[in-house]
């Protein structure tokens, strides 16, 4: 990821934002949305990544995660499901959407033709329990504050679920 001004505590609990390049909804597709989502499951399948909490939304994703190594992680998560969004897109001849994600592309990123993340991923370091309460509140009504859902539990990529007892697309390191 880069040098960084954000400073990670390595297995701490962080709240972390990754954002599309120039806010493009590219979670708007079911298909892109299911990569994001198989490639968390594969982190937590393979012991490489804790998610406390988590929303996506159509152009960027909240996560409350821990890592033994939080900053590679990210940096994998987000190299990995940008080279396969990108192939999914040439696949669907998704022209529309590859020329944004070339014209945003910074310009010192020279060795790829597109670039789906915003660099960065602000990680926020939570360190008791009241932050930790209130990042997944806010993560669980981001969808409701937008005007998607009357109710957290009703967004269908989102923890909230799994805390109200519900079934969610991600098993979750719960925290109540």
């Amino acid at each position: 990821m880069g040098k960084s001004r954000y400073k990670i505590l390595e297995k701490a609990p962080h709240f972390v934002t990754c954002t599309t390049i120039n806010w493009i909804a590219l979670f708007s597709s079911k298909k892109i949305v299911s990569i994001l989502i198989d490639s968390l499951k594969f982190l937590q399948e393979n012991k490489r990544m804790e998610i406390y909490a988590y929303v996506i939304l159509e152009n960027h994703i909240h996560l409350i995660v821990s890592s033994e190594k939080l900053s590679k992680e990210i940096s994998n998560f987000k190299s990995y499901t940008a080279r396969t969004i990108i192939d999914f897109l040439k696949e669907k001849k998704a022209k529309h959407i590859l020329n944004l994600l070339n014209f945003f592309k910074l310009k010192h990123k020279q060795d790829r033709d597109y670039q789906v993340w915003q660099e960065g991923s602000h990680p926020v370091c939570i360190n008791n329990e009241q932050i930790m309460r209130q990042k997944i509140e806010y993560i669980h009504h981001n969808p409701v504050k937008r005007g998607y859902v009357d109710i957290p539990e009703h967004w269908r990529y989102s923890s909230a679920r799994n805390y109200a007892n519900m079934k969610g697309l991600l098993e979750i390191v719960s925290y109540t």
